[in-house]
C-alpha cells in the first residue's frame, strides 16, 4: 500500500515537472503550421511597432529641443532689420518651431494675414512630418488582436476536425494542436495589440506637446510683428 502511495507521488512529481518545463517556444512549436504562421506575423508586426515607436520618439524628442535664447535672438535681429541673420538662425536650428519662424521671417513686409496663413500651412507640413508612420502603429494596435483571434478560430477548426475524424472517441491529445494554436495566438495578438496601443498614444501625446510649442512660438512671433516700431 505504501509503495503504491509512493509511486503515485513520484508520478505526480513527474507531471508537475513536465508542466514546469513547458515553454512558450514549445507551445508555439506544438501549435501547428497555422499557429506558427500567425505567431510569425504577430512578431513581424511587433518589430514594426517597436521600430516606428523608437524612431518617432527620438525624432519628436529632437524636435522639442529649442535654445532658450532662440526667440530673444530672433526679436533682436528683426528689431534691427537684420533678416538674413534671423533666417540663418532658423535654418541652423533645424526644428519645427524654427522652420515656422523662418517661414514668417521670409514673408516680412507682406500683410500680417498672409504671413499667418503661410505659417499655418508650414505648420501642417511639420505636423505631418512628426506623425510620419504613426498611423501604422495605430493600425497594428487594432489589427493584431484580430489576427490573434483568427488564430483562435483556426485552432478551434482544427480541434473540431480532429473530433470529427476520431469517430466519436475524443482523445485530448488529438485536440492539443488546435488548443495550442487557439490559446497562443490569442495571447500573442493581445500582447502585440496592447504594446502598439500604448506606443501609439504615447507618440500622440509627445506630438501634441510639439504642436503646442509651435503654436506658442508662432503667436509670440506674430505679436513681435504687431509691436509698434
Amino acid at each position: 500500500m505504501l509503495s503504491l502511495f509512493q509511486e503515485a507521488i513520484v508520478n505526480t512529481e513527474e507531471v508537475v515537472s513536465e508542466e514546469k518545463t513547458l515553454s512558450i517556444y514549445k507551445l508555439i512549436m506544438e501549435g501547428g503550421v497555422g499557429g506558427q504562421l500567425i505567431i510569425a506575423i504577430l512578431l513581424v508586426l511587433l518589430a514594426v511597432t517597436l521600430y516606428i515607436y523608437f524612431e518617432r520618439f527620438f525624432a519628436i524628442k529632437a524636435a522639442t529641443k529649442i535654445d532658450k535664447d532662440f526667440m530673444n535672438q530672433i526679436k533682436d535681429h528683426v528689431a534691427n532689420g537684420n533678416l538674413e541673420a534671423a533666417k540663418s538662425l532658423c535654418s541652423n536650428a533645424e526644428t519645427p518651431v524654427a522652420s515656422l519662424i523662418g517661414t514668417g521671417i521670409s514673408r516680412i513686409g507682406k500683410p500680417l494675414e498672409d504671413i499667418n496663413t503661410a505659417i499655418e500651412n508650414a505648420g501642417k507640413l511639420e505636423v505631418y512630418k512628426l506623425e510620419n508612420n504613426v498611423s501604422v502603429v495605430a493600425t497594428i494596435a487594432g489589427a493584431a488582436p484580430m489576427i490573434g483571434f483568427l488564430g483562435t478560430v483556426i485552432g478551434m477548426i482544427i480541434s473540431i476536425h480532429e473530433i470529427a475524424n476520431a469517430g466519436g472517441q475524443i482523445d485530448i491529445k488529438l485536440l492539443a494542436d488546435g488548443l495550442y494554436t487557439a490559446m497562443t495566438t490569442t495571447v500573442g495578438g493581445l500582447i502585440v495589440g496592447i504594446i502598439s496601443y500604448i506606443s501609439y498614444n504615447h507618440l500622440v501625446v509627445k506630438t501634441d506637446k510639439v504642436v503646442y510649442q509651435m503654436e506658442a512660438k508662432t503667436v509670440e512671433f506674430l505679436d513681435l510683428l504687431n509691436e509698434p516700431v
